[in-house]
């Protein structure tokens, strides 16, 4: 008998470690320690996919397995890429695509939030991206503006420059071409628009003229 099992894109361990005990009537405690022995990541190293795993399969065994699929996935592509496969490297295009991953509206939108991002590194600005925010247990909670304030965490890019530290959730292979190949542009900013995508600006003062414009919308 087999089980079917779906991470799905931008979702973190902690929820999907939740989801997978509950499921497959595992323990979520050995699910961690398991995945910390095996993954080289803190967060992402479960490519975002569909599994198929034995009814009954234990928790250790469960984490090798989509620990090793994964790492798989990740090697063939950073040698294609890159022709090696380091994971420190590695993990730079994890935490990169995580962030798009969250803040992207769709696949289109992936290399130009990509390109967001590297150019506001360049400059020395903080990225400012709410996605950032919806890290572990926070995965699917509204980010407020009382919530930017009052996170302290790491991964609050409101109050802290450069990536955050780990990977933010799951990623796709959408995110990961994008990390490693972002659009080439001069966007600054980007705001989600009344039509649920984003309007990508070059200054501050076209930002905000897009603000206006969706307040005018609504």
């Amino acid at each position: 008998m087999i089980n079917k099992v779906t991470l799905i894109p931008g979702e973190t361990s902690e929820i999907f470690f939740g989801t997978l005990a509950k499921e497959l009537k595992l323990d979520p405690k050995k699910l961690y320690k398991y995945y910390y022995q095996f993954s080289p990541y803190p967060e992402a190293g479960i490519y975002a996919d569909t599994y198929y795993v034995p009814y009954g399969i234990k928790e250790k065994h469960l984490m090798h397995f989509l620990v090793r699929e994964s790492e798989k996935r990740y090697k063939a592509l950073s040698e294609k890429i890159y022709g090696t496969y380091n994971t420190k490297q590695w993990q730079k295009v994890l935490v990169i695509a995580s962030i798009i991953q969250k803040e992207a509206a769709n696949q289109k939108e992936m290399p130009l939030v990509s390109s967001v991002i590297y150019n506001r590194l360049k400059k020395g600005m903080r990225l400012q991206m709410d996605g950032t925010l919806n890290y572990g247990k926070y995965s699917h909670v509204k980010v407020t503006p009382e919530r930017i304030k009052n996170d302290e965490s790491i991964f609050n890019t409101y109050k802290h420059k450069g990536l955050p530290p780990s990977p933010i959730g799951s990623v796709s292979l959408a995110a990961i071409r994008a990390a490693i190949r972002p659009a080439k542009t001069k966007h600054l900013y980007f705001m989600k628009n009344t039509e649920g995508t984003h309007d990508f600006s070059d200054s501050f003062r076209a930002h905000r003229k897009n603000v206006r414009k969706a307040g005018k919308k609504k």
